[in-house]
């Protein structure tokens, strides 16, 4: 019996790990920056396709406009933003602030071709567009961490989100460096990162309990802080009351050896 629970224990606890080396974050001030306005994926849609929008910094609130709402509307969901293709065609989606600064990025809508449907773990998981809102409110805190240990927010990279959602999807409950490595690859990013993982029982405020896991726990800290990060992805699996969540990192001019 006490080597059953310390098995669950074990299986339970957060873990993290970096490819490549590892330095501590610069707690230096980081300059004002320009509004920064990214999709979860990407910045092509099918018609008929929602996806969720990073504004950043965070903190702030936003108004969000298209400039072509036949093509892209705009929608906000709570405290959310979410894009919305509508028609074939390119749209400029554009969030200011009241003190009249904003940013955009391009938004272009294909044809009403079928997308691929998503396979999510087996049993009553909860697929990559149901948990969108987790997963959005997790990268607005870990960006909010990284900004109060001064270091620069994140923008979110497709291919990250897609990799750490394949791995969250599979449900480890401790690092598979290989198959985390192959998943980052086989989602076209193509330098080393770090990630962290976290899997606790309950699915109730998921993303702050996720996010304080690893401000809690150091080496998950120093990951989230890695000054050298320059975009992120996260992903967020619930099944049978556990919560399984991974932040992936992405180191430039690093090698991902796993790949």
């Amino acid at each position: 019996m006490t080597s059953m629970k310390k098995r669950i224990a074990a299986a339970l606890m957060a873990a993290t790990l970096t490819i490549g080396l590892t330095v501590p974050a610069a707690a230096a001030e980081v300059p004002n920056e320009p509004i920064r306005v990214s999709s979860y994926k990407g910045s092509t849609l099918e018609v008929g396709e929602r996806s969720g929008l990073i504004i950043g910094p965070s903190g702030i609130d936003y108004t969000v406009t298209s400039s072509a709402p036949d093509t892209v509307a705009v929608e906000q969901v709570l405290t959310f933003w979410v894009a919305v293709a509508k028609g074939a065609g390119t749209a400029e989606i554009t969030a200011s602030n009241s003190a009249g600064e904003c940013g955009s990025m391009t938004l272009t809508v294909g044809s009403a071709a079928p997308a691929a449907p998503i396979s999510p773990a087996d049993g009553d998981s909860a697929g990559l567009t149901d948990n969108q809102e987790i997963r959005q409110e997790m990268i607005r805190l870990i960006n909010q961490t990284r900004k109060a240990n001064g270091v620069s927010e994140l923008p979110v990279s497709e291919a990250l989100m897609t990799a750490a959602q394949a791995c969250s999807d599979r449900r480890y409950t401790w690092h598979h460096a290989a198959e985390e490595g192959q998943a980052a690859a086989d989602a076209g990013y193509p330098y080393g990162f770090g990630d962290n993982l976290t899997v606790f029982t309950g699915t109730d405020d998921a993303a702050r309990r996720a996010v304080d896991n690893w401000i809690n726990s150091p080496g998950h800290f120093e990951t989230m802080i890695d000054s050298r990060c320059d975009c992120i992805g996260v992903g967020v699996t619930q099944y049978d009351g556990i919560t399984y969540c991974y932040m992936f990192v992405g180191i430039p001019n690093s090698v991902n050896f796993y790949a």
